[in-house]
Order: C-alpha cells, then sequence, then structure tokens
C-alpha cells in the first residue's frame, strides 16, 4: 500500500491523553533513477546528437522507514549528505509520493526549506503577506503580526527591502519567522536555519520549547548536533536510507558520532 493521508484533526491541544501521533512514517521506501554514462566526451555529443539515452540505474533513498512523532515533540533527523534525511521531509510534507508504505499527517503543515516559499524580489513584508495568504490569513490578521514577525527575525528597517538586499543569515531568521508565527501544528524544516548565528538559534529554541508546550509538532531535519541535543525530544539518525539508530537525542547523537569516528577530535559537532 502507497499513500499519503492527511487527517484534519482540528486543534491538536484539545486531543485527550491517548492522542494519535501527529506523524506516521510506515515502511516507507523511495528511489530515484539517474542516468549513468562513463563514456568520452565525444561519445556523449554523439549521443545527443542521436537523441539516445543513455544507462539508468535506480538509487534507493528511503528503504523501509518507519517511526511515529508524538504531538507536541521535537523530532531531529540526522546523518551524512545523501542519507535521505530532506528526501524523507518531503516525503511527509506530500511532495514527493513513497513508492511503498505511507504517511500519515494530523494537523496542519508547513514546510521551512532554503529557497521554498519566498520571491526574493519581494520585500520582507511582501514576502510575510504572501505566505500567510496563502496558508489562509486574512490581510487584517497578517497587518497584525507582520512587526511582531519582523521583530522575531531582527530585521529593522529591511522589512521594506527587497530579498535581493537580505544576508542569508537575515533570509534564514525571516524564514522560520514567519513559519512558526502562522501557527501550524506540524512545523518541517530543512536545514533552512544553517545560516542563522548562535544568538538566534537560542530565540528559535525558546520558540519551538512554546510551540510544542501548545501541542504544536517540529521534525528538524539538521548537521547542527549541538541543536538536536538542546532542541531535540527525541532522535532518527538515518544512514544510507535506512534508520540506523533512534530515540532520545543525546544516544543517537553519540551512536552517529562513534559511527563517524569524531568521538576523539576536538571539533565542534555543529561542522559535522
Amino acid at each position: 500500500m502507497t499513500r499519503i493521508e492527511s487527517v484534519d484533526g482540528g486543534d491538536v491541544r484539545a486531543l485527550g491523553p491517548e492522542k494519535p501521533p501527529a506523524v506516521q512514517v510506515e515502511h516507507v521506501a523511495v528511489s530515484y533513477r539517474i542516468r549513468i554514462d562513463q563514456q568520452s566526451l565525444a561519445h556523449e555529443v554523439r549521443r545527443l546528437l542521436r537523441r539516445g539515452r543513455g544507462a539508468e540505474r535506480e538509487v534507493p533513498a528511503l528503504r523501509d522507514v518507519s517511526f511515529a512523532v508524538p504531538a507536541g515533540s521535537v523530532m531531529a533527523v540526522i546523518g551524512r549528505n545523501g542519507a535521505g534525511k530532506s528526501t524523507l521531509l518531503r516525503v511527509i510534507a506530500g511532495i514527493l509520493p513513497p513508492e511503498q508504505g505511507r504517511v500519515v499527517t494530523r494537523g496542519r503543515m508547513n514546510l521551512l526549506a532554503p529557497g521554498v516559499g519566498f520571491n526574493p524580489s519581494l520585500t520582507g513584508r511582501e514576502n510575510i503577506m504572501l505566505g500567510g495568504l496563502a496558508a489562509g490569513m486574512t490581510r487584517e490578521r497578517l497587518n497584525e503580526i507582520a512587526t511582531e514577525i519582523a521583530d522575531f527575525a531582527e530585521l529593522g528597517e529591511y522589512l521594506d527591502y527587497p530579498l535581493t538586499s537580505y544576508s542569508s543569515g537575515m533570509r534564514a531568521r525571516l524564514s522560520f519567522s514567519v513559519a512558526a508565527h502562522l501557527d501550524p501544528e506540524i512545523l518541517l524544516i530543512d536545514e533552512a536555519l544553517s545560516a542563522g548565528d548562535t544568538g538566534f538559534a537560542d530565540k528559535v529554541g525558546d520558540k519551538m520549547a512554546t510551540m510544542c508546550s501548545a501541542g504544536r509538532t517540529v521534525v528538524l531535519v539538521t548537521h547542527g548536533l549541538s541543536s538536536v541535543r538542546r532542541m531535540a525530544t527525541q532522535a532518527v539518525w538515518l544512514h544510507q536510507g535506512r534508520i540506523a539508530a533512534a530515540g532520545d537525542p543525546e544516544e543517537t547523537v553519540a551512536k552517529y558520532l562513534r559511527f563517524c569516528r569524531l568521538e576523539h577530535l576536538d571539533l565542534d559537532s555543529d561542522g559535522v
């Protein structure tokens, strides 16, 4: 069975003590097809002129992945580049259908990922309005929270400047601020906070704690292992598309670091 289900359960906070998980991922598998051609450049030119096709190879991105994210928790997904983390988040968001298994989500979702949802030619304020309207909010409500979003993102006068004038850190701060203040029941974050500074990371942690205390749920894909330890209530380590470890964030991060043979190195874990 292959499907993605979205269950409108109303306000997550209204669910009883036996409330079901906000996100259920069950035996999900996804693969990509890539073209393989190791011939010479001259051969490639001839192939293109003939409109021929190179050999194709199926590469598994996710393999039999299963876990559940309780409502009101922060799930961190860690692993090396190419482990399947971003693919997993896009499957949960409903952007990418799984080939096998199913995903069940309960609540309104918002995906926060680099380059998603913003128009660089518009100002910060205009992007706030655009994102809010797309989420179903009224202009009156957006006008009320625009300044609050800008203050949280520490934009100052840049609120009315086009995004082309923003630094990567400013864009990251605005992205998180908009996504969090639109009050999603499930917030999916794909490495969108990597450009933020340490001070803002503390604000993000506080905001996530506030959201979770109100029954909101966060799924966070990140390389920042100190952020996982600080923010997450549980963690999943993906390796080559499979779950290598899952559970307590400290234990999961420790297993990942041992695998990477980094425990004996005097390195900042945020640089992994």
